[in-house]
């Protein structure tokens, strides 16, 4: 129990960090592209970039190989994050789990029939998937502004909300995004995936060998039509997680990509994808259907979804709340749900596929639901943890 809480301290650290780090390019971002020199940034991120790997020539722009290639690093980290849980974390209790898991089924719902209500039957309804996802690094970083009478458990709960939230924005991503399907790459990277996950069960622990199929994996994933990210999340799943002492795969590759994936790829990815040109006329670009889906489906989807599921869930007496835990900080944490940021802005992008003018609209409505959200989110907090402070004095 003492490992798996240092590594969650770890985990909480970098993540928080990293939130900050992300809130510092998007602003970076924002104002180059918005400047003098905005239109050679733009280019930068818009120019081609050909690599040739084993005498395969692969031709994408820098901002392909950064939600395609980069980002793949990241949901391994995602995927490896998942299977810690399920075996040490918050998940491997089913009685701890279901609270978070019942809070995160609401907050991926109700903000999903939010984007619908508004965007049933027009152009636009792919992007139901957009207001479903919380970030974890932004709603963590937010998380500790919050101060030290913030429970443990309550960082615990929406860390664990989050990760589920993630799981099935990644369910989403293959299941609804998917183009130009090919059957034969598909089954391709299912074999090598089935090969290297008979491997973990058979212990075999040499790292290089699983990381060398991914990017095998990954390939054949980006043929198929499925996003190659999700190659990402299946190797995590085959690299293997024994339970009892010795080398530990698994965590040792986790610790190894927090901090790059914290303070490098997170980053790129913000400053590749939030170099958009603010409208003249925000108000109205704020007011369309898809951007009202994403601004309520976030604001007030995230927040309603989740604290109301895990209300009913102790209700029913399904799960139960954790020492230290109150519904004033469970509505604190909800509040942060709304935080959409990383894989809200990555589903935007197969939402819309080409549609550059939908997936800035998109983007926009995300940075500022996720703004409003992290305002409010922390106002609750903040005052959640004056309330404790006087509750202790008085005791």
């Amino acid at each position: 129990m003492a490992k798996a809480r240092n590594i969650f301290t770890s985990f909480f650290q970098s993540e928080r960090s990293g939130g900050f780090v992300l809130i510092g390019c998007t602003l970076i971002s924002l104002i180059i592209a918005n400047s003098a020199g905005g239109g050679g940034y733009l280019n930068f991120w818009h120019s081609h970039l050909d690599l040739s790997v084993g005498g395969i020539l692969l031709d994408y722009s820098v901002e392909q190989w950064v939600n395609d290639g980069l980002m793949a690093v990241f949901f391994l980290m995602i995927g490896l994050e998942i299977e810690r849980e399920l075996y040490v974390g918050e998940l491997s209790d089913l009685k701890n789990a279901l609270l978070p898991i019942a809070a995160a089924i609401g907050g991926m719902v109700v903000p999903a029939l939010i984007h619908i209500l508004f965007n049933s039957g027009t152009p636009t309804h792919r992007g139901f998937g957009i207001p479903m996802a919380t970030d974890i690094a932004f709603a963590l970083g937010i998380l500790s502004l919050a101060g030290k009478r913030v429970p443990v458990s309550l960082k615990i709960f929406l860390t664990a909300l989050a990760i589920i939230d993630d799981l099935g924005a990644i369910a989403i991503i293959a299941i609804f995004y998917t183009s130009d399907f090919s059957v034969t790459w598909f089954l391709i990277a299912l074999a090598i995936f089935a090969a290297l996950f008979f491997l973990g069960k058979r212990r075999v622990f040499f790292l290089p060998l699983y990381l060398a199929g991914g990017i095998v994996m990954w390939y054949c994933m980006l043929k198929s039509g499925v996003h190659a990210t999700i190659a990402g999340v299946l190797l995590a799943f085959a690299i293997p997680y024994p339970r009892t002492g010795g080398r530990n795969p698994s965590v040792s590759l986790q610790h190894g990509l927090h901090y790059p994936v914290a303070f490098i790829i997170l980053p790129i990815f913000a400053l590749a994808n939030t170099a958009i040109l603010l409208p003249k006329d925000l108000i109205k670009e704020l007011t369309t259907p898809n951007s009202l889906g994403i601004l309520l489906g976030l604001i007030v989807g995230k927040v309603t979804g989740i604290f109301l599921a895990a209300y009913l869930a102790v209700k029913v007496k399904l799960a139960s709340l954790a020492p230290g835990l109150n519904w004033r900080w469970i509505l604190g944490a909800a509040l942060l749900g709304g935080i959409g940021f990383t894989m809200s802005i990555f589903i935007s992008i197969l939402a819309f596929p080409g549609n550059t003018d939908l997936i800035n609209e998109s983007k926009i409505s995300i940075l500022t639901a996720s703004l409003i959200s992290a305002i409010l989110g922390i106002l609750v907090l903040k005052r959640n943890g004056r309330r404790a402070g006087k509750q202790d004095r008085s005791a």
